[in-house]
């Protein structure tokens, strides 16, 4: 009795061939649907900045300026002291990152190599920390703030932001040393490196990426940030952007200055786009850091 041979069905190649195709087509739409939403109230603050207050309260929605003009960022930084306060930002947020990255830095190492006594402890309590809102601390930096008489003052706003983003510096440096090879570290404590010099010479050089990665979000953070900045902060030259822009105010209580607002939104989102973008490699870097070994 002979036996013919089977076809071997091909079905289950076809539905998959046929899904993998539909993925494919899908998948680069699906983002660029994710990008536009995103994008589209940023670019919707840049238009509105350009645009004439007739077409800003136009009926029905003028989407695009008729009549390019830039009398709202004239009438921005002629108005109000605007530049004092991207320099406010400015100090407030460099300050903050670089004191962070300065405390954060050794105390990730010592958890990362020296493994101190209550490791765990101290690891849980920094990630404890790390997931407490920071709006919760509110009413006890104020009495902190008010008792130690540092109400319009810097310090008032670079001291919280430093003690909120000092967890988060800590966990993810920690981890970015404890992907570094240990060979090289005992190879320069045998050429006469102490601990200080080998972090300063070997380890933070080796992380520089890590190291901007985590200064850059930390300095979004300080940029930002906008309930402390609002409460600690009366004086009108140590104001930051964000509180400056929100308090801009029109002719009368009853109008809103659509277009200087959206100049303001403008004016400080950019120095943050040029910061990405400058350090997009750096940022990408620390971020896929330790993704692939070997």
């Amino acid at each position: 009795m002979s036996l013919t041979p089977q076809a071997v069905p091909t079905t289950s190649k076809r539905t998959g061939g046929t899904k993998f195709s539909l993925l494919k087509i899908l998948l680069p739409i699906i983002v660029v649907l994710v990008v536009i939403f995103s994008l589209a109230p940023a670019l919707w603050q840049l238009l509105t900045s350009f645009k004439v207050n007739e077409d800003i309260a136009a009926v029905p929605t003028v989407y695009f300026p008729t009549r390019f003009t830039f009398n709202h960022y004239i009438e921005l930084f002629t108005r109000r002291p605007f530049w004092r306060y991207i320099f406010n930002s400015a100090f407030v947020s460099i300050t903050s990152t670089a004191v962070a990255l300065a405390i954060g830095a050794p105390a990730a190492y010592a958890l990362a190599r020296l493994r101190p006594w209550g490791e765990q402890v101290i690891l849980a309590s920094v990630l404890i920390v790390t997931l407490f809102p920071g709006i919760l601390l509110f009413l006890g930096l104020l009495e902190i703030i008010q008792a130690l008489r540092l109400g319009n003052n810097y310090l008032a706003l670079i001291i919280p932001y430093t003690a909120i983003n000092l967890p988060l510096t800590i966990l993810v440096l920690k981890s970015f040393f404890q992907q570094l090879p240990k060979d090289l570290e005992d190879s320069a404590r045998v050429d006469g490196y102490n601990t200080f010099q080998l972090l300063w010479q070997i380890v933070l050089p080796m992380t520089l990426p890590a190291l901007v990665t985590t200064g850059i979000l930390t300095f979004i953070f300080a940029w930002n940030e906008f309930i402390f900045a609002l409460t600690f902060i009366t004086r009108e030259e140590l104001k930051t952007i964000p509180v400056a822009a929100a308090q801009l105010g029109g002719a009368t209580i009853y109008e809103i200055p659509y277009g200087p607002i959206a100049a303001a939104t403008v004016v400080g989102t950019l120095p943050l786009i040029l910061l990405v973008l400058f350090f997009q490699r750096r940022i990408v870097q620390g971020l896929t850091a330790g993704a692939v070994k070997g």
